[in-house]
């Protein structure tokens, strides 16, 4: 009992440390001298037509800055369709919107009574497409909080030159950055999954959940989300995937998002999102024991499930480490130290209550705050979810 406590302690250790540490290290060795994607449309006259869908609840904050910058983009300007699905949005939105709509033709606003949710609302606005040219388009999904710049839509639309390509994530950089707040730590993390992304799309066209703040895909392989979907990018990911086209990410189609920095508020979305985490786990769970495509069970195993079962593993071990100091004295050390960094981390909330800011022990409060959303997340998505109504994050003003 003694030895398998331990081999099971051990293997868990080994499981944490892969899906947070050495999984990049194993991308990074496995892409030297691999490239990206090379075959691409080289010309304005090649690229396909380009509907974006957008969901806007109570958005009047950012939307204009975010039309603006499609409206700046390269793209040429009758090759893009925007549409701006309007989810019983109460305050200036609409006004803003229609505003925009009534000087260009390619937007349009179309308003839907009461709540529905992001992924009920693209998938009306999927409905609204003509479907005579849906073969050759491109859908590109994004939020009214991520602002693209002028090469943001080429890049993600010259990869589909390549056929066996289905869809393209961009790559979102984060415009905030404040000591005080978790912006430093969300910076890191976002900028870690690029890379991440990024490696998985090189080695085996295998990219395992794009953003979905900006992604671009293929129209015909769009997927209705089923109801009560909350993590609607990962659903239309791994269903490109399942189909087996390739899902990479571009670089050069730099996003700026504007995000939250307040704790509490990251909180809520990510506890919001794990239980959605969870919802996809169930539905995709074959993918986890299927050889093909090749790469993706390696992938979806290290990039995601151990990443949200850490909370449970974190749990086990310290109750091993319990069971087993007074076997060894190093179990003793270990569930010490597991002890102190819960400590550290709940040290850097009363320290942020009095303006003391510190960063190694912000990553460590940051990492717990993730994995209790991961473990609450669980247990909502066992109670049921019944509705992927959202509240957006707090918006700010002119992030740019």
């Amino acid at each position: 009992m003694i030895f398998f406590l331990q081999i099971l302690y051990w293997g868990l250790v080994a499981a944490i440390g892969h899906t947070y540490i050495f999984y990049g290290m194993v991308l990074k060795r496995l892409a030297r001298h691999r490239k990206n994607n090379v075959l691409l449309w080289q010309n304005n006259e090649q690229l396909p037509h380009i509907y974006i869908l957008m969901a806007a609840y109570n958005e009047e904050k950012v939307i204009e800055q975010k039309l603006l910058s499609i409206l700046q983009t390269a793209y040429p300007a009758e090759k893009w369709t925007l549409l701006v699905g309007s989810d019983g949005s109460s305050d200036a939105t609409n006004v803003i919107v229609q505003r925009y709509a009534e000087q260009y033709a390619n937007i349009q606003l179309h308003c839907f009574g009461g709540r529905n949710g992001k992924p009920n609302i693209i998938n009306q606005l999927a409905t609204l497409l003509p479907a005579t040219t849906l073969a050759d388009s491109l859908l590109v999904m994004t939020d009214a909080n991520v602002f693209f710049v002028r090469e943001t839509l080429t890049a993600l639309a010259q990869h589909f030159a390549n056929p066996k390509v289905g869809m393209v994530g961009a790559n979102i950089l984060n415009i905030l950055h404040q000591q005080k707040g978790i912006s430093q730590q969300e910076q890191y993390y976002i900028q870690r999954e690029n890379n991440i992304k990024y490696l998985e799309g090189v080695i085996f066209g295998t990219v395992i959940g794009t953003f979905g703040g900006c992604f671009a895909m293929r129209a015909k392989l769009f997927a209705p989300i089923p109801p009560n979907y909350i993590v609607d990018d990962f659903f239309l990911t791994m269903t490109i995937l399942e189909q087996r086209y390739w899902v990479i990410q571009e670089p050069r189609a730099i996003c700026y998002e504007d995000v939250s920095d307040n704790l509490m508020e990251e909180f809520r979305r990510k506890k919001r999102i794990s239980a959605g985490n969870f919802q996809n786990l169930s539905r995709f769970l074959p993918l986890l024991f299927n050889p093909q495509p090749k790469g993706l069970a390696f992938c979806f195993w290290s990039h995601k499930v151990l990443r949200w079962l850490t909370p449970f593993f974190l749990i086990i071990l310290l109750a091993i480490a319990y069971l087993l100091q007074n076997y060894n004295v190093i179990y003793t050390y270990l569930l010490y130290l597991q002890m102190f960094s819960v400590f550290l981390a709940l040290g850097d909330y009363f320290l942020s209550k009095i303006g003391i800011h510190f960063a190694p022990t912000r990553y460590l409060r940051y990492f717990y705050m993730m994995n209790i959303a991961l473990f609450i997340g669980f247990f909502n998505y066992l109670k049921g979810i019944q509705t992927n109504v959202w509240r957006p994050t707090q918006r700010h003003i002119n992030a740019s």
